[in-house]
């Protein structure tokens, strides 16, 4: 393959997706009669997959069911309820004009991540969305990623993986992936070079010299 593919997180590296996903769960932990911590007590919840999440907040019995609660309102209102970081668009933009192609690597459902691109006016830079399935397959990142390794005939160690939680760089690692850590998301410094961070962007515009694309 002559492009290199360099995939992109979304939450926390594409967009900034706190009041939205925050506010879902919010409102599953009250369809469900439980106290709803605030927004700020929640940010753990952004980048790991939801299901564990609940499994944590609600215990396992209740997981699932918190979970279809969540996607009621985050499918109608929470997915609009983010915003772009400063930069990304330009970066994408400075990306497109040179040999990469640009595919979305997440753990959110595909269905949501595409309508999150599109609402964004972002679908134009992207090859492809790649997320996880309603019913959790590709959930998690080291699954994903392999599985765009072979959807997509990548060769070994060709693509990057941006993202800012831990989740995105052990995926990448488990993948022979080259793992670049965003530090404006929601990820701790110390957390993305435990999981073996080697590369860290503060901003967005930082990613075109590790890259290679300045």
């Amino acid at each position: 393959m002559n492009k290199t593919t360099i995939c992109f997180d979304l939450d926390g590296t594409l967009t900034d997706p706190k009041p939205g996903i925050t506010r879902s769960i919010q409102y599953a932990l009250e369809k469900l009669g439980h106290p709803a911590p605030g927004e700020d007590e929640l940010t753990w919840c952004i980048g790991p997959p939801l299901l564990g999440s609940f499994e944590a907040l609600v215990g396992d019995a209740d997981a699932e069911i918190a979970l279809k609660h969540y996607r009621d309102r985050f499918g109608d209102i929470g997915y609009r309820e983010n915003e772009l970081y400063t930069g990304i668009t330009e970066t994408l933009t400075a990306l497109g004009g040179h040999d990469v192609q640009l595919l979305v690597a997440t753990s959110k459902p595909t269905i949501y991540a595409r309508k999150i691109i599109e609402h964004f006016g972002l679908a134009g830079f992207f090859e492809d969305v790649c997320g996880s399935e309603l019913d959790g397959p590709r959930a998690d990142k080291t699954d994903l990623l392999a599985w765009i390794v072979a959807e997509k005939g990548l060769a070994p160690a060709a693509p990057a993986m941006i993202g800012d939680r831990r989740h995105d760089v052990i995926g990448a690692r488990n993948n022979a992936i080259d793992g670049i850590a965003v530090l404006y998301g929601y990820g701790s410094r110390d957390e993305l070079s435990e999981a073996g961070a080697e590369h860290f962007c503060a901003r967005p515009g930082d990613l075109l010299a590790v890259l290679g694309a300045h």
